[in-house]
């Protein structure tokens, strides 16, 4: 293998791609020809001896570099040979080698393409050393000379020469040859080396920064970074820095870490991660233990800003790896570390404090195992007493400026004891608790975490019974703490659903009856308050039920009936219950669905055992909550039935299979009995009441309840399910219930023995599809489609047929108004293509318009767009615009497998429809040359452009559907793929305007760019208004101002989901002036919109008092003046009308912005610009003569303008006459 490895890379060489390649194979040439004239074969060895001859006549000892192309290519060779050479041979010959590279590695001007060949040959050479070539001292020609020579250039000023150097000390130090020592012989040469210039270099640094005005200011940063390199280098390769260099790096590296430079500091911090990422397995793991002393001893001044931080931070990773070596002897040193770390918390630096919170942090996060956890010791019982110790010290007033900082650590340390915090933590919890509740601390919300994080370790019960709520019978001294509601509801969780049994029912129930008590009276603010916490306290269930502790106990018949209660009479507390429910099946699934070999901390004291026995003691209550679920979803309107949703198919997953069946039979029962009522007669009742009232007939309701069922049944009921679908889908004069029909099929879907059964039942379910087509409503072809894809997905071969006969209404629903139908019709012919792909024969004679001895076709995706081609033949527009959109869509999915002939007669056939007569299957066409210039092949649209231009052009001349801006963007689209010459050479010379005018468009937006004014650019463009499309360029094309048919954008044809940006959830309160809004109010929410609310304008009132431009009155004043102010357009007139409204409104025809302006030639035309996103090009030319006549009419009237401007009169701006600044202190 070796051999063929060095015969490919000599061939590349052989036929050289690269100019400076070629004096390498005249070489290589020579060398080959020298040793066929010896008969001898081209072995590495034979190519070795060959090279070596070659190295000397280049290189001297003695001359230097003789012949510098020669040398820099017999390097390279050498450098190709010497990885297959022979180790005795390459360890004979090392110092002939090492004395002839000498002069290469040292020589002043030699250049990378000489050293880096010259680099890899030292590393073939020391790579093969064995253990007494590495016993030679530096001062003899050995492996350390060579080592010496690679150190310096590890940090030579060239990237590549110094990255190839550093590479190779790395795969010198990683293969150390056979000896009982770990490290390599080399490798205290090389740190002691690398470390010597690091300290030398940090000193000149430091030296530098006190005399900041020399002027190699920055000198000497970049050689520190390129020793830091060597030095990360040599760490990473060595199995970690030798032990007895660890003590003065640790110094150099801390030192360096204080530099203002930011790049100085995250190299050492890189460094230090090596070191430690070194140290993580066996064999140096034992050298930790005295890098930590070291780092240690080290500790810096208790005030020193600079070096401080980085000396924590460098601490504090290091135990990170020694909690993973080491884990148990890591925790025992916990405390000792904490009281180490928290005397910098009273320092008066900020950076002090967050560095020292940061290591609390990161100690309590990664140095408690879970062994101690699970199975604590008596040693380790006493490690969690002085961490609690030291936590409550932090919270004293001498800490008091590290509060915030401080917070965060008791939040990191309960979300590591977990529930060993109960009762090691209460000192912190009460505290904490004590502080919150005082109106003039400013730390709540940090508070609010601390406390919520003590809820989930410790529990609520242990929490409430140190802080409690004081709700229900309030003590006199003791506060009460209804501020602890939304905390408990957003941190319960994995606790005893008893407590809420015993604490919140309760309390619930006296809350609730003083609003009972209060009867139907007007609402106080304090019943409001009360109705407020019955809402916050059963918000608080499903955390409780979110992996309880005490399920088979906590969840008996009583409770069940209780929440069945709270369900059928307190409707606001419906989704709080229902969530809570489905949490109790969801938890537990959730931990049976965990990796046996998992966290077991993760489990939450819950383990897989009981995690079974609680679903088991849930699927005994399923089936009456069922019931009770069933009777409450229909007595929910539709737009408050997802929740109960969520909880009905939560509770069916683990019911039973009999009592699914019961369940199931006694719905359908209910479904059939009534479908033959007159359902549709209780869908027109409804159609009757207000919308908010509305609700579904029944029907509707329970085939809901069918939909949700369907997934759970077994096989031997999906009978009874066909049949109901397909008696429903026949049903046209109910849209709804036959949407919900077509559901069914992509429902079973979802499990594997609703796939089965939807393989089995195939057949039957074509014909109940193709025989209900006529019936298909238009609300449910979305659905209709999903259920027509599950169909086509699990086809069989043999009945193939059903694609070609399904085909012509898949096709029309390319053009539906629904977005989603045309979405899904997209899908369906994508997914119908990729059956086709697959092979089969389509049997031809099955066909409804074929013979019966039409001959099969084979499945092929040529044979597929032929089918979908033969809309194009149909006899109304709609359809054949609709089957050239379909063609689109899967012309761009599958243009990598089609053949190019079938491409480019699709593009020839395209050309013929493109120059029809009819907007909609031009509108489509468009669509397809559009996704034609951007994904078909170079060589085969270009010769099309030719014909496919000018055709184009046509349509750049009709403006209704926006064709003039379809066919720009395609355009920019091929100047863009094709260049501009191609494209403006194959426009007809009429149209070249247009194209003159995209490039032109482009080079300023460009030059724009390069110039940094694309800000200025979007400052100066007007906001445009509110669309529901992404661009405005989509709302030009796919907008609905065209009456030819539905829209279909370019990214629903190439299959791409259109993102609407979605609204930030915004809300604005409108506000009386006079009154606050009340919130607890029910009808607040008629306050609160999600648009921000305008304030009425107050109506302005005609005046003809004059003001400047200033705003200031103007008085006094001549007749000039007066008719400054009548000219003014900032005063308004009414709509009737009157003296003042009609001389505006004159002048604004005359000087306004749609006034007549001279144009190119002297021509006078009219602007027929509207003010926002209008063409600039829409003007309209007039005649000066008709413009006279025009101007004599208006004169006749008397109210000409002057022909001059009077005194006093500024210039006009925007059609409106600016007043004198003069006239505000009249004439003089």
């Amino acid at each position: 293998m070796e051999n063929v490895s060095l015969a490919s890379k000599l061939d590349k060489i052989r036929s050289p791609n690269l100019q400076n390649q070629r004096q390498t194979a005249v070489v290589l040439s020579a060398v080959e020809d020298t040793l066929r004239d010896q008969k001898t074969d081209f072995t590495p060895t034979a190519y070795f001896a060959a090279v070596l001859a070659l190295l000397n006549q280049s290189i001297s000892s003695s001359a230097g570099i003789v012949n510098k192309d020669l040398a820099t290519s017999v390097v390279y060779l050498l450098d190709l040979v010497t990885p297959f050479t022979p180790a005795p041979l390459l360890r004979s010959k090392f110092s002939q080698i090492l004395t002839h590279l000498a002069p290469a590695l040292t020589h002043p001007e030699a250049e990378a393409p000489l050293l880096k060949p010259a680099i890899g040959c030292l590393e073939s050479l020391l790579t093969a050393q064995d253990s007494a070539g590495w016993q030679l001292p530096p001062s003899q020609i050995g492996p350390r000379r060579a080592i010496a020579g690679l150190l310096n250039l590890a940090v030579d000023h060239r990237p590549k020469v110094r990255k190839r150097a550093q590479d190779a000390l790395t795969k010198v130090l990683k293969n150390p040859p056979p000896s009982p020592s770990v490290d390599h012989p080399a490798a205290d040469m090389c740190a002691e080396t690398s470390l010597r210039s690091l300290s030398q270099l940090a000193k000149a640094t430091g030296r530098k920064q006190k005399h900041r005005s020399h002027k190699d200011d920055h000198h000497h940063d970049p050689s520190l970074i390129h020793s830091l390199q060597l030095v990360k280098t040599v760490a990473a390769a060595s199995g970690g820095w030798p032990a007895r260099k660890i003590e003065p790096l640790c110094e150099v590296l801390l030192n360096i870490s204080k530099s203002s430079n930011e790049y100085l500091t995250v190299s050492a911090f890189e460094v230090f991660e090596v070191i430690f990422e070194g140290m993580t397995d066996d064999l140096s793991s034992a050298k930790l233990p005295r890098l930590l002393e070291v780092i240690s001893e080290l500790r810096p001044s208790q005030n020193d800003s600079q070096l401080l931080p980085p000396w924590i931070t460098v601490l504090s990773r290091g135990y990170e790896v020694s909690a993973r070596i080491t884990p148990d002897e890591t925790f025992q040193k916990l405390p000792e570390l904490f009281d180490l770390i928290t005397g910098f918390l009273e320092s008066s630096f900020n950076n002090i404090r967050v560095s020292a919170s940061e290591c609390l942090i990161s100690f309590v996060s990664n140095c408690v195992p879970n062994t101690v956890l699970l199975d604590p010791s008596i040693f380790d019982e006493k490690v969690f007493d002085k961490l609690a110790r030291s936590a409550t010290g932090l919270l004293t007033v001498k800490y008091q400026a590290s509060w915030l900082e401080i917070f965060n650590v008791l939040e990191a340390m309960f979300d590591s004891l977990r529930w060993r915090s109960d009762p090691v933590l209460s000192d912190v919890v009460k505290t904490v608790g004590e502080l919150r509740g005082n109106d003039s601390f400013n730390g709540k919300k940090e508070a609010d975490r601390v406390l919520g994080k003590a809820i989930r370790a410790m529990g609520p019960e242990a929490v409430l019974n140190l802080l409690p709520l004081n709700l229900s019978n309030p003590q006199a001294g003791q506060p009460g703490r209804a501020w602890m509601l939304p905390i408990l509801r957003d941190f319960v969780s994995n606790t005893c659903l008893a407590h809420f049994r015993s604490e919140f029912v309760p309390l619930s129930a006296v809350m609730f009856q003083r609003v009972i008590d209060h009867g139907e009276a007007e609402k106080t603010l304090e019943i409001k308050l009360f109705e407020t916490v019955v809402q916050q306290i059963w918000s608080i269930l499903p955390g409780y039920c979110d992996l309880p502790l005490d399920l088979p106990a906590a969840f008996d018949q009583s409770f069940a009936e209780m929440v069945s209660n709270v369900l059928y009479k307190q409707v606001e507390l419906r989704p709080h219950v229902c969530r809570a429910l489905q949490a109790l099946v969801d938890s537990n699934k959730a931990v049976l669905a965990l990796d046996p070999d998992g966290d077991p901390v993760l489990q939450g004291q819950v383990s897989k055992a009981d995690a079974r026995s609680n679903i088991n003691h849930l699927a005994s209550f399923a089936n009456n909550l069922l019931a009770v679920l069933f009777n409450v979803y229909s007595q929910n309107l539709p737009q408050n039935r997802g929740f109960i949703l969520n909880c009905i198919n939560a509770y069916l997953s683990i019911t039973p299979e009999n009592e699914i069946m019961s369940t199931f039979v006694r719905v359908t029962t209910m479904l059939e009995t009534s479908l033959g009522e007159a359902g549709q007669t209780q869908a027109e009742k409804q159609k009757l009441k207000k919308a908010e009232d509305k609700m579904p007939p029944i029907t509707h309701t329970l085939m809901d309840l069918v939909i949700t069922i369907s997934v759970y049944l077994p096989r031997d009921s999906f009978g009874t399910l066909f049949n109901i679908a397909s008696l429903i889908v026949m049903k046209d004069d109910d849209p709804q219930l036959q949407k919900k029909a077509y559901k069914i099929i992509p429902r079973l879907a979802e499990s594997e023995v609703g796939k089965a059964a939807l393989r089995e039942r195939s057949v039957e379910l074509q014909q109940l599809l193709v025989s209900s087509a006529d019936k298909a409503s238009a609300p449910s072809r979305r659905d209709r489609l999903e259920a027509i894809s599950r169909i086509v997905e699990y086809l069989p071969e043999a009945n193939l047929h059903f694609i070609p006969i399904i085909l012509s209404e898949v096709v029309i629903s390319a053009k539906e108004v629904n977005e989603k139908a045309r979405t899904a019709a997209f899908d369906l012919l994508v997914l119908m293509g990729e059956k086709m792909r697959q092979g089969g024969v389509v049997e031809s004679s099955k066909l409804d318009h074929m013979s019966d001895d039409a001959p099969s076709v084979p499945a092929t995706l040529e044979e597929y767009f032929t089918m979908v081609s033969g809309g194009l033949a149909g006899s109304t527009p709609h359809m054949i615009s609709a089957s050239i959109t379909a063609l689109t869509r899967i012309l761009y999915h599958f243009r990598e497998s089609l053949k190019q002939d079938l491409m480019t007669d699709m593009a020839s056939t395209m050309d013929l429809f493109l120059t029809s007569n009819n907007r909609e299957i031009v509108r489509s066409v468009l669509g397809f040359v559009k996704v034609s210039v951007i994904s078909l092949p170079l060589d085969m649209m270009l010769p099309r452009l030719k014909t496919l231009i000018p055709n184009l052009m046509i349509w750049s001349h009709e403006h209704k559907a926006h064709f003039r801006a379809k066919v720009k963007h395609i355009l920019e689209r091929m100047i863009r793929r094709f260049g501009y010459d191609a494209v403006e050479r194959n426009t007809p010379e009429d149209d070249k305007k247009l194209i003159i005018n995209i490039r032109k468009t482009r080079d300023r937006r460009k030059r724009k760019k390069e110039a940094g004014g694309d800000e200025e650019m979007e400052e100066d463009t007007p906001k445009k208004r509110a669309s529901k499309f992404e661009t405005e360029f989509d709302e030009a094309i796919y907008g609905s101002e065209s009456e030819d048919g539905s829209d279909v954008s370019d990214d629903e044809i190439m299959g791409k989901k259109r993102t609407r940006e979605k609204k930030k959830g915004e809300a604005f309160i409108v506000e009386d002036e006079d009154e606050p809004l009340d919130l607890l109010d029910r009808r607040a929410l008629a306050n609160i919109s999600t648009t921000k609310p305008q304030k009425a304008r107050r109506p302005r009132r005609n005046t003809s008092v004059k003001t400047n431009e200033d705003g200031k009155l103007v008085l006094g004043g001549d007749s000039g003046d007066d008719d400054a102010a009548m000219m003014d357009l900032s005063v308004e007139g009414d709509k009737g009308g009157d003296k003042l409204g009609g001389i505006s409104a004159y002048v604004d025809a005359i000087k306004g912005k749609d006034a007549v302006q001279r144009g190119q030639r002297g021509r006078l035309k009219f602007s027929n610009k509207k003010q926002k996103g209008a063409d600039e090009d829409d003007e309209m030319e007039v005649d000066e003569e008709v413009v006279q006549k025009l101007k004599m009419k208006q004169g006749a009237k008397g109210n000409g303008l002057p022909k001059r401007k009077g005194l006093g009169m500024g210039k006009t701006r925007d059609g409106r006459v600016q007043k004198s600044p003069r006239g505000k202190f009249g004439r003089r």
